[in-house]
């Protein structure tokens, strides 16, 4: 389950002291694949000339006007060696007043917005970051000046699912999965020009996450159709696009016209994506390494709060103790010989938008994204199966409908049609094996979150769930082999 955006509601059994979780995270942000990225790459690059060339900024005196317009920078370049421009608004966001801080922010990167005319939705049922929903409420369609069409998404009837990216939207009757699917004046129909996402990054999550990485990451993934288009960072926090779709569960996870989409598009990210200028020749260190090892540096011998400090004490201090059993399965692991791939390593059922009218799903969420290793990335989200609204591990895949998934999987990762069934074996046991490493990752974050997070959620409970399913599976899944299960 893991993104350090965690909101689903957690209710699963803990077999220690400490209760239960009181509200976790459904992460949702809502992204497509790109179906024409050179004409969103022109819509952002022509959005910041308008917004270069504005007169008008509503509410802002002329030095702001100036000031900012000079501040609007950080060029990217994409996969073709074309530059994305992404600019950066020079303001800070409070907690305490985001919708005042997201419509600062409105005033530089739409500033032909009435703001009188903008519905702002906040959501705060994440447990470390807010987002905000800004919705020019528009009844027309709208042309933008390189010919697409807009088709306004209606803000009444919003139906938020507890989220900090992007939101979903129950699209009103008025529109027709056929008119969100149409080609209007042989332009696909965009998403995005009325309806802008603001999310504002939680208390001490720097220490969690690389923001700058996280930046380039929504930038590569977009070159590749994997990501929406990021319209601008600001100090803390982004503004990026809004597509609609729905996010999985777990009964949809299992539907046999979703999990294949799912399995593929894994594999298309793992077997296309590269990070910008490096070699080919260089291996990687893998994400679950470099990461947990930060992690585990950042866990307090002594929590500052005592209550927490009882409850963790006795089966996870001193945190050598977790960093040891860590390390000894890392060392196995690694031997594996799993291939090291740019992964989302964060595959909870939230971060799959599901688009019907498409029959597509996107990935969310990119705070995690890096190179590690395939099996993690498939043996994560396997162990996310389990649970949104509540974990129950007793729904972890079982072995007939894994290697369904990984031969789907497969196909699409080493593009040929005829996959051996040792190839499957193979995969199977190391996913299932690395996802005990997941495990471990996940605890080590909760803990870390319990010391730090001003958010009002049990991350004690959530690190005494994931380590409790590490020891229960821990040596059945390492007694796994290919030969074994090779039938």
């Amino acid at each position: 389950m893991g993104t350090e955006t965690k909101s689903n509601s957690y209710t699963g059994q803990i077999s220690t002291s400490g209760g239960n979780p009181k509200v976790m995270k459904d992460s949702l942000s809502l992204v497509r694949q790109t179906v024409n990225q050179q004409s969103q790459s022109n819509h952002v690059q022509n959005q910041l000339k308008s917004n270069i060339n504005s007169n008008s900024y509503p509410n802002d005196s002329e030095n702001e006007h100036e000031q900012k317009t000079r501040d609007i920078r950080d060029k990217q370049e994409d996969k073709s060696g074309k530059e994305a421009i992404v600019p950066f608004v020079p303001v800070f966001v409070e907690e305490a007043d985001v919708i005042q801080g997201a419509k600062e922010l409105l005033k530089v990167i739409r500033p032909t917005w009435d703001l009188s005319h903008v519905e702002f939705k906040s959501f705060t049922d994440g447990i470390t970051n807010k987002l905000v929903g800004c919705f020019h409420k528009e009844i027309t369609k709208l042309r933008d000046e390189n010919g697409g069409s807009y088709l306004p998404i209606k803000t009444q009837g919003l139906s938020p699912v507890q989220s900090e990216d992007p939101v979903i939207i129950e699209k009103d009757d008025e529109y027709t999965t056929d008119d969100l699917a149409a080609v209007v004046g042989g332009a696909p129909v965009q998403y995005s020009d009325n309806v802008v996402l603001v999310r504002i990054y939680g208390n001490k999550t720097d220490l969690l996450i690389d923001r700058k990485a996280e930046t380039q990451n929504f930038l590569l993934l977009h070159t590749y159709g994997l990501a929406p288009s990021l319209y601008a960072t600001f100090k803390n926090g982004l503004v990026y696009e809004y597509v609609p779709g729905t996010t999985l569960n777990t009964d949809s996870v299992l539907c046999p016209e979703i999990w294949p989409l799912v399995a593929r598009r894994m594999a298309e990210m793992h077997r296309k994506v590269r990070k910008h200028g490096e070699s080919s020749a260089a291996k990687p260190m893998p994400m679950i390494w470099k990461k947990t090892q930060s992690f585990l540096d950042l866990v307090p011998e002594r929590f500052s709060d005592a209550e927490k400090h009882k409850r963790v004490k006795e089966t996870f201090l001193p945190i050598g103790r977790l960093r040891e059993e860590f390390n000894k399965l890392y060392e196995y692991l690694e031997a594996l010989d799993s291939p090291i791939v740019f992964s989302h390593n964060d595959l909870l059922l939230g971060n799959v938008i599901y688009t019907q009218n498409l029959n597509t799903v996107n990935f969310i969420d990119y705070e995690y994204a890096d190179y590690n290793f395939q099996a993690f990335d498939i043996g994560n989200h396997f162990a996310e199966m389990c649970g949104v609204d509540e974990v129950d591990y007793s729904r972890y895949p079982k072995r007939e409908f894994q290697l369904k998934w990984l031969r789907v999987y497969l196909e699409e990762y080493l593009q040929r049609s005829h996959i051996q069934n040792e190839e499957v074996e193979l995969l199977y046991v190391q996913v299932n094996q690395f996802a005990l490493a997941s495990h471990i990752f996940w605890t080590v974050w909760s803990l870390l979150q319990a010391e730090h997070s001003t958010i009002d959620f049990d991350y004690v409970s959530y690190a005494f769930l994931r380590y409790n399913e590490y020891l229960a599976r821990k040596d059945e899944f390492l007694s796994l082999t290919a030969a074994k299960n090779n039938k």
